[in-house]
């Protein structure tokens, strides 16, 4: 299909433009309300070229995941001619009960995500507060970055006279200092609330009347101040209307705006039930301000503080005495926070930590799990242009890139890892080898912050998305380096070593990159066939022709069923191909072809062969049996091995795999099938190992 088509394909699948009560879409993904979620066609979803997954969600509502293209994706489903109905006004805002759910992965959000509707609409809160401001903290990211690079090798003075510096400083510190206001604008706006109100709000508390209460000398015993030693800041109390209030530097506070649009959303929509229509425009405002505005000065702006430096006094006190256990636990929890939207916390966290001491020490150990990721999606696209796997290796470099030069996992995540389930088991490695490198090292070589304090571990005074662009960013910048190095080259050693798909997905890779080399060698066939044979050659002995396979027979005694009635979606999808699925009778599980074993399952449950014509069958012995790790399986061949029809491949104890609860049905099928003239299957019979099961016509 075409791209166009494919965008069709994406409607047509979610149970048509009918089917559709709103869509939106957030950074990576297409989010639908629907009427009924029960047409939704997973399978064509799953199998889009631009769809990079499909996750159901609580209610009628679905996600599916495109990448970095989903705004133009977004706008092509828009105009088509059947979507003219829904309209720019009926498009619902990003305000959905959606999640950032693992990809085909529903028991990570067991318990955790999609039963619990408070858990699930507080952490799509924090989520969307934060994610329509990702861009401007990237981009400001970056230009920290470059800046702390050209100041170290002497391109730019570091110099407070430089008028220059303090501009571009300027620029990113815009971003960070208004902050509190961006994220203010977001969180009102996810709560139905007007967003300029509550922007206005947080604005107050950043106002330089605001800052000039702390100035004892203008106000006298109005205002008293303390040190406070523990953070190195000064805390002031100023008398205002009678009443006490404490006075904070909000720029940077990310903890208070979400507080206050919280308590703003209660506000305005139980004054919105009581001011009557025609008045709401000028006294909706009104009210709200003064109600919100005075409950944000004196309770909610004090409190949200004390919130983020209690926590960031936690971490840091757990980073300062307990450094080992925080910088391996990090890297080694993010691969399951990030997918399943429970990172937004810690993200505020470090934003938190660079408001109230000046530095975050999070972000580092964060690094090394990112550079996991990105080397494991580094081994892939290695795989993908060994085994010259067309669709993985765009894919993969289109991951790699956003990762390593955007510091985005996202891509990887959805496009590779969540669907590849061997991924995470190596990647893992990989996060506890950075750990361990930041934790040893960052021990040895502690960084010292500007107030002159050792810190343990490697620390940042700026929120970076890490990537490499960004490694400038960090204090003690070679043992952050080393140890992203570490993380990222185990990774990709242990995926380039031990691969990350199964045996039955390395042969549907095989089968598809043999049907298009098959189809190229089918479309020059003419040419080659009408040129001239080459000049008079020395007499050769023909080689003798491989006999051509026209069956392939019972691999075990059993009875033969369709693979619609085998129990297996995928089998019976024929993503692998046309074949039987037989109910055992024997013990023992032998060759179907003649030929050479392509593939050999190490735990002895799958096996690919070769016949010498070019018929490549699988055969796979029960459903979910690679859970077994081999156990009751006792392997008669290996990899490599050339065997004739009627020959041992397996010996299984077939009752053990009954009391360990999976099916024992043994599958077959011919993964070409699509090069084949016909694949015809013979089931509802008894059958002896040996006979005849599928007839093949070439």
């Amino acid at each position: 299909m075409s791209h166009q088509d494919d965008v069709k394909a994406i409607i047509t699948a979610i149970g048509g433009a009918a089917n559709v009560k709103s869509l939106t879409h957030c950074a990576t993904r297409l989010r639908f309300e629907l009427k009924d979620a029960g047409k939704v066609d997973q399978a064509s979803l799953d199998s889009n070229k631009i769809v990079l997954g499909a996750v159901p969600q609580s209610g009628d509502r679905y996600q599916v995941v495109i990448g970095g293209q989903v705004a133009s994706v977004y706008d092509e489903i828009m105009h088509l001619p059947e979507m003219s109905g829904l309209g720019a006004g009926t498009v619902a805002d990003d305000d959905g009960e959606m999640s950032d759910a693992e990809l085909k992965a529903a028991k990570r959000q067991q318990g955790v995500r999609g039963k619990v509707a408070w858990l699930d609409n507080f952490f799509e809160y924090l989520a969307d507060s934060f994610r329509p401001i990702l861009g401007v903290l990237l981009g400001a990211s970056i230009i920290i970055a470059l800046v702390n690079l050209f100041i170290s090798i002497g391109v730019i003075a570091n110099d407070e006279a430089n008028t220059g510096l303090m501009f571009i400083k300027a620029i990113w510190k815009g971003v960070f200092y208004f902050l509190p206001i961006m994220v203010a604008y977001n969180a009102s706006k996810k709560l139905k609330v007007d967003p300029w109100l509550g922007g206005s709000i947080m604005a107050m508390l950043m106002t330089p009347q605001f800052a000039a209460l702390s100035d004892a000398k203008t106000w006298g015993d109005a205002v008293k101040c303390v040190e406070n030693t523990t953070l190195g800041t000064q805390d002031c109390t100023a008398t205002v209307f009678g009443l006490p209030m404490q006075l904070s530097d909000y720029s940077g506070n990310v903890f208070v705006p979400l507080m206050m649009a919280a308590v703003l959303a209660l506000v305005y929509h139980g004054l919105k039930k009581i001011i009557p229509d025609s008045v709401q425009l000028v006294f909706l405002p009104f009210f709200s301000m003064i109600i919100v505005g005075a409950l944000t000065a004196f309770l909610i702006g004090p409190l949200g503080v004390w919130v983020g430096n209690g926590l960031g006094v936690v971490l840091a006190w757990m980073n300062g005495h307990a450094p080992f256990v925080f910088a391996i636990a990090i890297p080694l929890l993010y691969p399951f926070l990030v997918p399943l939207g429970l990172h937004w916390p810690l993200n505020a966290l470090m934003l938190m930590n660079i408001q109230s001491m000046g530095y975050d020490f999070i972000q580092g150990p964060m690094g090394t799990w990112n550079f996991a990721c990105f080397g494991a999606t580094a081994g892939v696209l290695f795989l993908s242009i060994r085994d010259k796997d067309d669709q993985m290796r765009q894919t993969s470099i289109g991951a790699l890139a956003a990762g390593l030069l955007g510091g985005v996992s996202e891509p990887s995540l959805y496009g590779i890892h969540l669907r590849y389930k061997l991924i995470y088991s190596r990647m893992l490695v990989g996060c506890g080898v950075g750990g361990v490198v930041i934790a040893v090292l960052g021990w040895l070589f502690p960084s010292t912050i500007a107030s002159g304090q050792t810190v343990h571990g490697v620390t940042t005074t700026a929120f970076a998305f890490t990537s490499l662009l960004t490694i400038p960013v960090f204090d003690q910048m070679w043992v952050y380096a080393v140890s992203i190095a570490a993380a990222f080259i185990t990774s990709m050693v242990l995926i380039i070593t031990f691969d990350y798909r199964t045996p039955e997905q390395k042969a549907e890779v095989k089968a598809r990159v043999a049907a298009k080399v098959n189809a190229g060698k089918a479309a020059s066939a003419p040419a080659v066939e009408s040129a001239p044979a080459p000049a008079a050659a020395p007499a050769a002995a023909p080689a003798e022709p491989a006999a051509p396979t026209t069956e392939v027979v019972a691999p075990v005694d059993g009875h033969v069923v369709s693979l619609d009635d085998a129990g297996d979606p995928v089998f019976a999808s024929r993503a692998l191909g046309e074949g039987v699925g037989i109910q055992p009778a024997a013990s023992t599980v032998k060759a179907p072809v003649s030929g050479v074993l392509q593939t050999v399952a190490e735990t002895g449950h799958a096996f690919g062969l070769k016949t010498d014509d070019g018929v490549e069958v699988l055969v796979h012995v029960g459903i979910d049996t690679v859970k077994m790790n081999g156990e009751g399986f006792a392997v008669a061949v290996a990899k490599g091995d050339r065997v004739n029809a009627g020959d041992t491949l397996v010996t299984v104890d077939f009752d053990k795999v009954k009391a360990a609860g999976y099916s024992t049905t043994t599958l077959m099928t011919v993964l070409n099938t699509a090069m084949l003239k016909a694949v015809t299957p013979k089931t509802g019979v008894d059958v002896k190992a040996g006979d005849e099961v599928i007839a093949i016509e070439k």
